[in-house]
């Protein structure tokens, strides 16, 4: 399997505040990693520990891996950049280099930078195999007639874009760019694209709907969603993130919409923390129980899928119609 979503995070990151070192001696060792040097030397740590966690797995065999640029302005001036996920396309490219077997990189190019356009065919030629956006985080409205060249450009060079669409809580987000209509431009255009955590929003006061399984507290666009993959040949949803309690509850619907099985991906959302006990889907206590002294957490996450995936579901192997120049 690919995990078709995870996060290289800044190599500037830093767990000093008072409130990262609680959730890191929380989260650390279900990530995989020790929490001490988390804190003591956190980019070195981070992603020694990815690699070993997908070298290790009984499932994985690699995983697309992209940062997120910054918030920019036309001139590409940075107005912010956070110190967490904003890791650079550079830094990607090192560890991509170290790890060439493993890693399939997405770069992370500001539409808003004059030379996006070049940037693309930059790291085309250096490997790349796919775009990432963040638009919520740029406060960029895909529907813009201004972006399509650079949605031609991705076009042209036949790579699979991912795009956020749904509730953001790790940076601060413009919610109108959070919307489905972000997929509009790029799909008309015939880029192949991908909704990542299947459109699922939520809002901190609704947390009764936010956690019930039942379709009607479901947002909108989730089902908006569901439809617009029947209809457009270049649409994909990956599945990652959907552990976290505000949308693991769509799990068991998501697994009886057999007919659009053929679009969605595996991913994870990874180093998103999620929990496999206390949770909103409708797994028995024993075997969540059972699921969660799983070591690696790719292979937790892989684990509760199977739960409602069989294992020879397309879920499992969508990615090889996107990615099928994972080797040039």
């Amino acid at each position: 399997m690919v995990d078709i979503h995870a996060h290289l995070l800044s190599s500037d990151v830093k767990f000093d505040r008072f409130y990262d070192k609680i959730a890191i001696r929380f989260f650390a060792s279900k990530l995989g990693m020790d929490a001490k040097a988390l804190i003591e030397n956190p980019y070195e740590t981070y992603t020694a520990g990815l690699m070993k966690n997908i070298r290790e797995s009984k499932y994985l065999s690699k995983t697309v891996l992209f940062g997120v640029d910054a918030r920019v302005d036309e001139k590409g001036k940075t107005l912010h950049k956070d110190i967490t996920v904003c890791a650079t396309n550079d830094d990607l490219l090192k560890l991509y280099l170290k790890n060439k077997d493993i890693i399939i990189p997405f770069f992370s190019i500001n539409p808003l930078r004059p030379d996006a356009l070049d940037l693309i065919d930059k790291y085309y030629d250096l490997g790349f195999k796919g775009a990432k956006f963040l638009q919520n985080y740029w406060g960029v409205d895909t529907r813009e007639k201004r972006f399509v060249p650079y949605f031609e450009k991705l076009k042209e060079k036949n790579l699979p874009l991912i795009v956020h669409i749904g509730s953001e809580s790790s940076v601060h987000s413009f919610k109108e760019c959070e919307s489905i209509e972000m997929l509009d431009q790029p799909l008309e255009i015939g880029v192949n694209t991908i909704c990542a955590h299947m459109a699922l929003s939520y809002t901190p006061l609704g947390i009764f709907k936010a956690l019930s399984s039942n379709p009607k507290h479901f947002n909108d666009e989730y089902f908006k969603l569901l439809e617009m993959l029947e209809v457009y040949d270049n649409l994909y949803a990956d599945i990652s993130a959907l552990l976290t309690p505000v949308r693991a509850k769509v799990l068991r619907h998501l697994s009886q919409q057999k007919g659009i099985h053929n679009k969605l991906l595996f991913g994870t959302d990874f180093p998103v923390p999620f929990t496999t006990v206390i949770n909103s889907y409708d797994l028995s206590f024993k075997r969540r129980l059972e699921i969660s002294k799983i070591k690696n957490p790719h292979d937790r996450y892989v684990e509760v899928m199977l739960e409602y995936f069989d294992r020879d579901n397309a879920l499992f192997t969508n990615y090889k119609k996107l990615l099928d120049t994972i080797d040039r």
